[in-house]
């Protein structure tokens, strides 16, 4: 059986399984690469909330990255949670230094409940150390509009906020529409220098959407690592991603994770037929 590629995450964790660094590696696996990590911060969450987080000293998250990238020849890097002007340096001297690319930046801010994962002395830092590097970068509505000042409300605004955003020199912005209000459509913005792609899935009305945007970047980060250009690589994620939200788990007692592996068959693995039981 041939090698899969390797991704590898950068990010938090959360401790209820469905956002974060956890479900960075359940997307890549259920796209077909195996996912490495480097943990940069823990965070003590659920579905209702994110009730602590404490960093990582740069220095380990240094030596994580090292040891992945000294062992493994890994086809794709992705970003999440990177909450401090320390620790985005060191992953930006890191994918540098170890020719990390494609390299995938999510600019993690603030949780669904409202926690900031995202210092305010470090968005300069992301702005300035990490975008220039990317890929892409494939921040939300509200992720667009803290960095860019701009109010967003229409696909147009979409496309002006990755035109403002590709200034910061990333070679793609893909702006994430789902969190615009009265939309019969999840719409997406690709933004070029040369051109804009628009990606659009049926809207599903549920509240269950913990972790959608790790699931989402994961999956394109798994898809570039398999070596699908950029827009193919985004359709087939936006493809998984919906499927997940439809697929949605009603855990805990405030937004479900996303159902990461909802196109497989628990029962598949009975049908092996090389399989014996031996009794006494």
């Amino acid at each position: 059986m041939p090698d899969k590629p390797v991704a590898l995450t950068i990010a938090g964790s959360d401790s209820g399984g469905g956002a974060g660094i956890q479900a960075d590696l359940k997307s890549m696996e259920a796209n077909g690469v195996f996912g490495a990590s480097a943990l940069a911060a823990v965070t003590a969450q659920n579905t209702e909330t994110v009730a602590e987080a404490h960093d990582l000293p740069p220095s380990l998250v240094a030596a994580q990255i090292d040891a992945v990238a000294t062992d493994m020849d890994v086809a794709v890097a992705k970003t999440g949670m990177l909450s401090s002007p320390g620790i985005i340096e060191t992953v930006a001297e890191r994918v540098e230094a170890h020719g990390l690319f494609p390299f995938v930046v999510d600019p993690v801010m603030i949780s669904k409940s409202g926690f900031k994962l995202l210092q305010d002395a470090a968005i300069d830092t992301l702005v300035h150390e990490l975008l220039p590097l990317a890929t892409v970068v494939t921040p939300n509505v509200h992720e667009a509009e803290h960095l860019t000042s701009l109010e967003i409300e229409t696909t147009d605004d979409l496309r002006t906020a990755g035109e403002a955003l590709l200034d910061y020199g990333p070679d793609a912005v893909l702006v994430k529409g789902g969190h615009l209000a009265d939309v019969e459509q999840a719409v997406d913005v690709l933004v070029r220098p040369d051109h804009t792609s628009t990606f659009a899935a049926s809207h599903i009305e549920t509240k269950h959407t913990h972790g959608t945007g790790c699931t989402y970047a994961s999956a394109i980060a798994a898809n570039l690592a398999k070596g699908y250009d950029l827009e193919r690589a985004i359709d087939r994620a936006k493809c998984y991603v919906t499927g997940a939200i439809r697929h949605a788990l009603a855990l805990g007692h405030g937004r479900g994770p996303t159902g990461h592996f909802f196109h497989l068959d628990p029962e598949a693995a009975l049908s092996e037929a090389d399989v014996a039981v031996a009794s006494s």
